[in-house]
C-alpha cells in the first residue's frame, strides 16, 4: 500500500512531528510505501530516513533566496524551531500557505500514486486532501481542536476537512470525545488508536547511570541525589509553573533533590524567572534534547512529572514509562487512560500542593524499584506502535474497500487539468 502523509510540523520537535516520524517508519518496516510531506528550512538529506520526504521550505530568517514563503511555518502553539502561530497569519499569508499545501500535495499526488493519505491534525492538509478526492484518514491530536477554539479563520476547513475524511483516529478518549462533539461527526467514524511509542530508543538502559548523564550540563549526582524529570513544551497548558510551585514544597522535603526540566518555547524566559522568585536551588533547564537523550534522562529519573492543565494524550508519560520510571500525572485528558497507581500516580490540575506530595511518595517509598519493571512492561504491550500502526494499516484497508464498493471506476488519483 502507498501512505502519503502530509503534516503541518517537521518530524523533529513536536508530539506530532515525532508520531507521523514513527508511524512512517513502522508502516516501511511492515512493508509498505510512505511518502511524507513537512514544512522545513532546508532540504532533507535522502538517506535519513528509511522513506523519502518532501519538503516545503520556510524562512527561519536564514534561508530567504530558497524559501518557497517568506514567514516560518506556522503551529498551533509552539516549536523549538518557529515562533509564527497559524493565528497571526495575514489573510495573504494564510491563503499562501493553503496553496503551497495544494502544490505539494497535488504534486506528490500524481508522482506517488498514493492509495491512501493519512494527515496530522483536522486543518489545512487533510482539507487539501478531501479536495483531491483520495481516501483520506486524519490522526487527531488534540492542538488541532484547541486550534479550532482559538483561531474562528480556520474553522471553515477544519470541519470541511473533519466531514470529508473517510475516517479520524483519536489518540485517546478524551480527544474521541472532543472531536465528536467539536466536528458534529458521527461516533462511528471517529475510531480510537492509542498513541505510540518507539520501542528501539524509549527502554530501559541498565547502562545509565545518573552521573554519566547529567554530568555534561554541570549537574554534579554521585547517583545517591533524586531526580525528578519533566519533558515537554515551555508553554501554558503543561503546567511547568505549577512543577516549579511544587519543587520549592519537595525540595524543602527530600534532601538533594533535583529537577531536570528538557524542551523549550515562550515561556522559557518566565519559567527561569519563576525559579529565582520561588528560590529553587536544585532546578535545571536542559533546553530541547534529542530523543536518544531524553531516553537516557528518563532512566536516570526516579519519578518523571506530567503537569499538564491540558494533555490530548501524553507520550512523554508512556516514554518514561517504557524506560522503567514511575508517571506522576495530572488527572486530565488521555492521562487517566493508562497513568494508574501500578505505575504512577494522579493528581488534580493546578494543585501544586498533590502534585508534590505525590512526587514526595513515589520518591520515598522508592518506586522507581518496585514500579519500574512492571510499567516498561506496562507501555511495551499497550503502547508499541507495532500494535498500533498494524489498526491503522486495518481502518486504511477498510476505507479502500468502502469506496471501492461506492465507486469502483474511480480513480482520484487522476486528476483534471
Amino acid at each position: 500500500m502507498k501512505v502519503l502523509m502530509p503534516n503541518h510540523f517537521p518530524l523533529q520537535g513536536s508530539g506530532s512531528g515525532i508520531y507521523a516520524l514513527n508511524v512512517a517508519k513502522e508502516l516501511v518496516r511492515m512493508g509498505h510505501e510512505v511518502l511524507v510531506i513537512v514544512p522545513e528550512h532546508e532540504e532533507i538529506p535522502a538517506d535519513r530516513y528509511s522513506f523519502p520526504v518532501e519538503v516545503i521550505l520556510f524562512d527561519n530568517g536564514q534561508n530567504s533566496t530558497l524559501a518557497e514563503a517568506d514567514f516560518n511555518f506556522p503551529c498551533f502553539t509552539t516549536h523549538p524551531r518557529s515562533v509564527q502561530t497559524f493565528y497571526d497569519l495575514t489573510d495573504q499569508q494564510m491563503a499562501h500557505y493553503i496553496n503551497l499545501w495544494r502544490q505539494h500535495i497535488g504534486q506528490a499526488v500524481q508522482s506517488f500514486q498514493a492509495d491512501v493519505v493519512h494527515a496530522h491534525h483536522v486543518w489545512v492538509t487533510p482539507f487539501v486532501a478531501s479536495e483531491i478526492g483520495l481516501p483520506n484518514i486524519i490522526s487527531v491530536h488534540g492542538t488541532d481542536l484547541m486550534g479550532f477554539r482559538k483561531g474562528p479563520r480556520f474553522r471553515d476547513i477544519a470541519l470541511s476537512a473533519a466531514h470529508g475524511a473517510d475516517g479520524l483516529i483519536a489518540i485517546s478518549r478524551q480527544v474521541a470525545a472532543d472531536a465528536i462533539e467539536t466536528y458534529q461527526v458521527p461516533h462511528k467514524k471517529v475510531h480510537l488508536i492509542w498513541n505510540g511509542f518507539d520501542d528501539n530508543i524509549f527502554k530501559v538502559l541498565p547502562e545509565v547511570t545518573k552521573t554519566s548523564v547529567f554530568v555534561e550540563y554541570g549537574i554534579e549526582n554521585d547517583g545517591s541525589r533524586p531526580i525528578v524529570s519533566f519533558v515537554g513544551k515551555f508553554t501554558d497548558f503543561k503546567g511547568i509553573d505549577v512543577l516549579l510551585h511544587a519543587a520549592a514544597i519537595y525540595e524543602r522535603k527530600i534532601p538533594g533533590v533535583q529537577t531536570v526540566l528538557v524542551g523549550h518555547g515562550q515561556l522559557w524566559d518566565q519559567m527561569h524567572l519563576l525559579r529565582q522568585e520561588l528560590g529553587l536551588k536544585q532546578v535545571y533547564f536542559l533546553g530541547h534534547q534529542p530523543q536518544h537523550t531524553v531516553s537516557k534522562i528518563y532512566n536516570a529519573a526516579d519519578v518523571s512529572v506530567v503537569p499538564s492543565r491540558v494533555e490530548p494524550f501524553g507520550l512523554v508519560a508512556v516514554e518514561a514509562l517504557a524506560c522503567g520510571t514511575p508517571v506522576v500525572a495530572t488527572n486530565e485528558g488521555g492521562l487517566p487512560d493508562f497513568i494508574n497507581e501500578q505505575v504512577g500516580a494522579l493528581v488534580p490540575v493546578d494543585d501544586h500542593q498533590a502534585l508534590a506530595d505525590a512526587i514526595i511518595a513515589e520518591i520515598s517509598n522508592d518506586t522507581k524499584q518496585t514500579k519500574g519493571d512492571y510499567a516498561s512492561q506496562y507501555a511495551l504491550e499497550g503502547f508499541s506502535w507495532s500494535m498500533q500502526v498494524a489498526k491503522m494499516v486495518q481502518l486504511y484497508e477498510q476505507t479502500l474497500a468502502v469506496r471501492k464498493m461506492s465507486n469502483p471506476h474511480n480513480d482520484p488519483r487522476v486528476l483534471n487539468d
